[in-house]
């Protein structure tokens, strides 16, 4: 009954949605030059923070509750009320929306604006088209705490379940994978989805499936995304595009308003954490195996705020945020990042950290990705210490073929295609050196990039494998190579070969699918190699200086088959790394970034059939693609598991028990590797230091029995901010609460690690742990930083079920230092549980200035 009430009720919500956005096309290109889209943040309290004082104040059902010890509050247990209660008062929300429209009438009577979105559930305000002089006017009313431009914001598989160890793992502890996840609803903001793939299907199992009661979203209806496009997987789905659509930079065609993906980035994400287990993977005719999420009984609701053409931006992305929020999802992913540091303060302090931030204080894990920024020092992308924070690792699979030359050297390359015939050799001939009417050079770029073969010469290349040069315009989707291998068989070529452009830097070479035999050499050396061999095997009329004949032979080994390794996982080149760049000093860079890493590198997951994110798997149903994008939804996944078992945990307690049970080597036993160059990465590695990787390899079994905790709450968070120089009327305006005075640093903060910006001589340090476990004694074991003294107490402990135990840590600098140096800590139980922070330290001062 509840199911077909919600079915009914998509077409209505659409009505408005659809509208909103018929209004926006209109008068976006009618408005004014010298206009911008500003978020706009009102003093009184929000929907959420509005029912949560009447829960707390007006209500006798206060306690934590659920075994976290009697006495707790909401603000220091770790097992949290369910959220799941009473209905928000919408006459509340409903309220403030007349509020925010009285005060636009009010400031700026009889002039044009236009307000694109009413926030009310995590934050009061609104986002609203004007000019400076307008935001000034609304800036100094009593009701505004505070006006920001809005700033844009970018998108930054079959085998991961295996190497995660999930199957024998925590899918075993869960029930196996038909109950992995079950109950707990992961709310996404990316480009979309593709509900028509069978990775979000809701008909593979005969058994009850429902919708969690507790999730109150509901689906848009339009011609891209019918009705019945949701079901008991993907349980919501939305779009926002308001920002985008005033800027006019929105193309309808491309971008679809709807929450359909045309992308495919969205896809590919929401079937990493939570789609269907054991689909079948076929890409250009060849089967890679069974794709999995990591929770795939876990639901799936979409917020589409990211597009194909332009990205994102932050107003659109803070109402995708606040939707999912009032709709009551667990989990918050977002595979995105801004382009660019917020201005101001600290950079804490804009909208999508503080949306994120109230979103924690209700209870939902949010879960970002890092960046690929990497892998320069101080490159990271998320940045709050409420959030959690992945980092992109490389899995045990790798997908290599090779090109054997004429000289036996063999060389590396990437393609998921097949090899030549047998052990037969085939002579190499470029594009270039293969033109009609024996034109000595090519005019067109694309030439040489084999993108069009009506001007090659189909005599000479039958039977021999062509080559061609992959430059920054396959990069940039200008070139492709499917153009490539279109044009290879119109020459009747036997295989194809792409050497890489030395202007192709940094960037992540994915395994390619290729339906007839080729490869492409990721490496600028290699390529080097291979053109010297190309080259030096050239007969040329020695008058002329025409090519005579090709002396270079070479075959191709097939690539559809993966190799397995033992030396990951690694942290990749592209991986943003810390210290925590909150700004550009060390002032409040007490706090470890990324928390963990995760796979993110040559990643299967679904894709949409109208994704155009990557022009080589267009039309395929799964694609093989890279970044951090991909390590935070398996980190989401992962933490529905953690919320199934433990579903009052709040979300620092769920980030803690992902944290502190990490892996800390490789398959082999050895340090886990960073990657440190965009050029040939591989030869520049050494072991990962906590700025690389965090706590480490993310290890989803060992986090479904933790042992101890370290928690923080949303009331830390504040005094945090509140500890920050000057703040003090920022956070008003972002919080509505007034700040007492506060010396807390990132360092103070009860994290699952322990980092020091600047040790000035000495400083003391407490941590806080809970027994989530079984009654246990505890022996806490340390290695200190380079040129730091460390002293733990107590040195041993008993702790009880539910109790509590502080550890205080006494920090000396015993020598002067401006680099970074490591250590860990460590809590080793009588039970076996094993507790690993990791012990960072910047800046050592001996002697006070």
């Amino acid at each position: 009954m509840g199911w077909a009430w919600r079915r009914e009720q998509w077409a209505v919500a659409w009505l408005s949605v659809a509208v909103l956005g018929a209004a926006l096309v209109g008068a976006a290109g009618a408005f004014e030059e010298g206009t911008a889209v500003y978020i706009v943040t009102m003093k009184q309290a929000p929907v959420f923070h509005k029912r949560l004082d009447l829960e707390r104040f007006g209500s006798s059902r206060v306690a934590g509750g659920g075994g976290g010890g009697g006495g707790d509050t909401p603000s220091t247990s770790i097992l949290m009320k369910p959220r799941h209660g009473p209905a928000q008062p919408m006459n509340y929300g409903l309220y403030l929306v007349r509020l925010q429209n009285s005060l636009l009438k009010r400031t700026l009577r009889g002039e044009r604006y236009i307000k694109l979105y009413s926030y009310r559930y995590l934050i009061n305000g609104f986002a609203v088209v004007i000019t400076p002089q307008q935001a000034e006017r609304l800036s100094m009313t009593k009701e505004v705490a505070n006006v920001m431009l809005d700033f844009s914001v970018r998108t930054a598989t079959t085998h991961t379940p295996e190497f995660l160890g999930l199957p024998q793992g925590a899918w075993v502890q869960e029930g196996g994978p038909q109950c992995a996840g079950q109950g707990v609803v992961v709310g996404l903001i990316d480009t979309g989805i593709d509900p028509t793939h069978p990775s979000f299907a809701d008909d593979l199992i005969t058994d009850s499936y429902p919708v969690p009661a507790h999730y109150s979203g509901i689906c848009e209806v339009t011609n891209d995304f019918p009705s019945g496009s949701c079901n008991r997987k993907l349980v919501g789905a939305r779009h926002f595009a308001a920002s985008a659509i005033t800027r006019g930079v929105f193309n309808a065609s491309q971008d679809h308003a709807s929450p359909s993906d045309s992308d495919g980035h969205g896809t590919h994400t929401a079937s990493i954490a939570a789609g269907n287990h054991g689909i079948p993977v076929v890409v250009a005719g060849h089967h890679f195996g069974n794709a999995s999420g990591m929770a795939p009984r876990a639901h799936i609701a979409v917020y589409k705020a990211l597009y194909k053409s332009f990205g994102g931006f932050a107003a659109d992305v803070v109402a995708a945020i606040d939707q999912a929020a009032e709709d009551n999802v667990d989990i918050i992913s977002l595979s995105i990042t801004p382009n660019r540091r917020p201005p101001g303060l600290a950079t804490f302090f804009n909208p999508i950290d503080m949306a994120l931030l109230s979103a924690v204080k209700a209870g939902i894990f949010v879960v970002q990705a890092a960046g690929n920024t990497g892998p320069s020092p101080k490159s990271m992308s998320s940045y709050s210490p409420w959030i959690f924070t992945v980092g992109a690792s490389a899995h045990d699979r790798e997908y290599n073929n090779y090109v054997v030359l004429g000289n036996n050297l063999t060389i590396t390359g990437v393609g998921l295609a097949p090899g030549t015939d047998g052990d037969s050799m085939f002579t190499l001939v470029a594009a270039p050196h293969a033109l009609k009417n024996n034109v000595a050079s090519p005019t067109e770029m694309s030439l040489g990039e084999c993108q069009d073969s009506s001007h090659l010469d189909e005599d000479l290349i039958r039977g021999k494998i062509l080559v061609c040069s992959y430059s920054i315009r396959f990069v940039l989707g200008l070139s492709s190579v499917k153009q490539a291998l279109d044009t290879a068989k119109n020459v009747s070529a036997a295989g194809v070969i792409f050497y890489l452009d030395p202007f192709v830097i940094g960037f992540q070479l994915n395994p390619t699918p290729m339906d007839m035999p080729g490869l492409i050499i990721p490496s600028s050396d290699d390529s080097k190699v291979f053109l010297n061999y190309y080259n030096e095997s050239l007969v040329r009329d020695e008058t002329s200086n025409k090519i005579v004949s090709f002396g270079a032979i070479a075959k191709i080994l097939g690539g559809q088959n993966p190799n397995y390794g033992i030396s990951a996982p690694k942290v990749m080149f592209y991986s943003a790394r810390g210290p925590d760049p909150e700004d550009n000093s060390l002032a409040n860079a007490d706090i470890l970034k990324p928390n963990l890493i995760a796979p993110g590198s040559s990643i299967w997951g679904a894709w949409s059939s109208l994704g155009l994110d990557s022009a080589e798997f267009a039309g395929e149903s799964f694609a093989i693609i890279s970044g951090t994008s991909m390590a935070a939804p398996h980190v989401a996944g992962l933490a529905a598991l953690v919320k199934q078992k433990f579903p009052y945990f709040s979300p620092a307690a769920i980030g803690s028990a992902l944290s502190t049970t990490t892996s800390l080597s490789d398959r082999e036993g050895n340090p886990i590797m960073a990657q440190r160059t965009y050029g040939n990465p591989n030869s520049t590695q050494s072991p990962a230091t906590p700025f690389d990787m965090g706590n480490g390899f993310v290890n989803a079994t060992a986090a479904l029995d933790p042992g101890l905790i370290f928690d923080s709450s949303y009331d830390d968070f504040f005094s945090f901010l509140c500890g920050i120089n000057g703040s003090a009327p920022v956070v008003m305006n972002y919080t509505g609460n007034s700040c007492s005075s506060s010396a807390m640093t990132g360092a103070d903060l009860n994290l699952p690690s322990i980092t020091i910006a600047v040790l000035n001589q000495s400083r003391t340090i407490t941590r806080t742990v809970t027994n989530v476990a079984s009654d246990e004694r505890y022996t806490v074991s340390y290695s200190a930083p380079y040129g730091v003294a460390v002293s733990a107490s107590p040195a041993q402990f008993f702790i009880p079920s539910g109790q509590r135990q502080q550890v205080t840590f006494v920090v000396n600098a015993t020598m002067n230092g401006t680099s970074a140096s490591f250590g860990s800590v460590g809590f080793y139980g009588d039970k076996g549980h094993r507790v690993m922070i990791p012990f960072s330290v910047i800046s050592k001062v001996v002697h006070g200035s």
